[in-house]
């Protein structure tokens, strides 16, 4: 180690979402411990026009709202999202008569749209005033490593000036330059190949402008349709359009590389042309000339795995800095709160003297389980997207399995309890292997459907999960108060909801497909009682 630097107990590199977060939560659990966080821009940042990653889902709706209490602002500042909405409306302009699927009233578990630039101005603002150092336009030049329990050191230029900055943990928050992950070689290709362009407009979007039926404007009560993350859906693609609080709104296409080549969409009039083809009515829209363009990127082949995150040798990755997965079910704030839960822990107990060799181990396990749960939710799922009959099915079961064995951890803030995390590992191993056969099934049920050329039997539902009963319950029982015995019934409980929803999964594609394999679920399920109960009526199947 080459001469002494000022020194601090936990250095985060990068000062953007995840970076801020991770202060905030560590200053919460240790009140005296030093932190710098070194961020490559200056603040205050922009808002609308800044970063993507602007939808939340429980998980990290959870961690932002009552994790860091950050409610009010959310409350506030920002949007309740009204869910997820669907559209299957590739090639039309009558969004009325498309398939829809969504929510006709709020679920009970909120969530929000995130202005990114506005909420990052904010946790710098409460980064700094709870006497965390942040300093802003540094660029991190070298990492050097500690052996044997040294420091790490950093070697950064801040406003143009040489410093460097010895620390006992070094987080890498940095992130998709992932000073750690490129460092340690630890990227990972995950076999998931797609692309994403995006771009913010001046102005609100109000699906419901679209459509003159008032029986049709009126499903959803209040007629919020535009506060949802509304996706317009086709085959091997989807396009995004989120609002924001600061009056404008995100928009995006995320696609499969090899069924829509981002060659075709890489500037914001090839994205326009791509959208008068594929999305008409959305395009028509974005005609106005009220709708100003703010900016325009894109992203080649966003998607990769890493092998380490958490080290017991004091370092960690979080945020994209680490894995990402794919933006269409939102898991980037998911996966920032749990990879920051478990850092927390390890510098806290670090921190306290204790050793962190099995915690580390355990929590990189667990994380990475997370990870390679959902990632066949993504990869080769994309064909999905244009079918109207099975991917409502898909995310029904999508939500369920969510609901039922990853946010309950952290509603429950038993995410890093070794002794819960081993009391439910088998209950969680039955469910990974359920999920897997799931996706499987539906991606082959997805490809019959695609040679038959028979993708949606009964256009124009509306498919409201608000009116599942069980589905909703799901979602308002994540906030449920429970003891350690009744948290351990509740996952088991939520995994024989799993097992019902499966063995009617499979018999409906049997039903549509009589030849398709069953991927092994006969063997995962057991047998049903003599008079099953329906999960879904005959609609979810467009089989009435």
């Amino acid at each position: 180690m080459s001469a002494a630097a000022p020194s601090t107990d936990v250095a985060i590199a990068g000062g953007g979402l995840a970076g801020l977060c991770l202060a905030l939560q560590l200053r919460r659990a240790l009140p005296s411990a030093r932190i710098v966080v070194l961020e490559r821009r200056t603040h205050p940042v922009p808002e609308a026009a800044f970063k993507v990653g602007e939808s939340t889902v429980e998980i990290g709706a959870y961690y932002f709202a009552r994790v860091l209490g950050l409610q009010p602002h959310l409350d506030g500042a920002q949007l309740r999202k009204f869910g997820f909405r669907f559209f299957f409306s590739d090639g039309r302009d009558d969004i009325d008569a498309c398939t829809e699927l969504g929510v006709s009233q709020l679920l009970p578990t909120p969530s929000w749209q995130i202005d990114r630039g506005r909420f990052e101005n904010m946790l710098a603002e409460r980064v700094r005033a709870e006497g965390i150092d942040l300093r802003t336009g540094c660029t991190v030049r070298r990492i050097e490593m500690g052996q044997e329990g040294a420091s790490h050191r950093v070697d950064y230029t801040c406003e143009g000036e040489a410093r460097s900055l010895d620390a006992r943990w070094l987080v890498d928050a940095a992130g998709r330059a992932g000073l750690l992950r490129r460092k340690f070689d630890l990227t990972l290709d995950n076999g998931h190949d797609a692309n994403a362009v995006w771009w913010r407009v001046e102005g609100h979007l109000d699906p419901n402008d679209w459509s003159g039926d008032a029986a049709w404007r009126g499903r959803c009560d209040p007629p919020d349709r535009w506060r949802s993350t509304n996706h317009l859906c086709g085959p091997g693609y989807w396009a995004w359009m989120i609002p924001l609080a600061s009056g404008s709104h995100s928009l995006g296409i995320v696609c499969d590389a090899a069924t829509h080549p981002l060659a075709t969409m890489n500037s914001h009039a090839k994205a326009m042309a791509w959208l008068h083809e594929h999305q008409p009515r959305l395009a028509r829209a974005l005609d106005d000339p009220s709708h100003a363009v703010q900016d325009f990127a894109f992203l080649r082949g966003y998607s990769h795995g890493c092998r380490q995150v958490f080290s017991a040798d004091r370092w960690a990755l979080t945020g994209e800095a680490g894995p990402f997965l794919d933006p269409f079910y939102s898991p980037g704030s998911d996966f920032i709160a749990i990879a920051n839960t478990y850092i927390t822990a390890l510098v806290e107990r670090d921190l306290g003297g204790g050793s962190i060799a099995a915690h580390a181990a355990l929590y990189e396990q667990v994380f990475q389980s997370f990870y390679d749960n959902m990632l066949p939710i993504y990869r080769g799922q994309y064909g999905l997207l244009g079918d109207a009959q099975v991917l409502p099915v898909k995310l029904i079961w999508d939500y369920t399995f969510y609901w039922a064995m990853l946010a309950p951890l952290m509603f429950g803030e038993r995410l890093a309890d070794p002794d819960c995390l081993g009391r439910i590992r088998p209950r969680m191993q039955q469910a990974s292997e359920l999920n897997r056969a799931v996706q499987a099934l539906l991606h082959d049920w997805g490809e019959a459907n695609a040679r038959s050329g028979v993708t949606d039997p009964a256009p124009g539902r509306f498919l409201d999960q608000y009116r599942i009963d069980w589905f909703r319950d799901m979602n308002g029982a994540l906030d449920d108060p429970l003891d350690d015995e009744a948290f351990v019934d509740r996952i088991a409980a939520n995994g024989d909801r799993m097992e019902a929803l499966a063995r009617e999964v499979l018999a409906r594609a049997r039903q549509a497909c009589p030849r398709i394999d069953d991927h092994g679920l006969d063997e995962h399920l057991a047998p049903p009682g003599a008079t099953p109960d329906r999960q879904l009526d005959d609609a979810w199947y467009a089989l009435a």
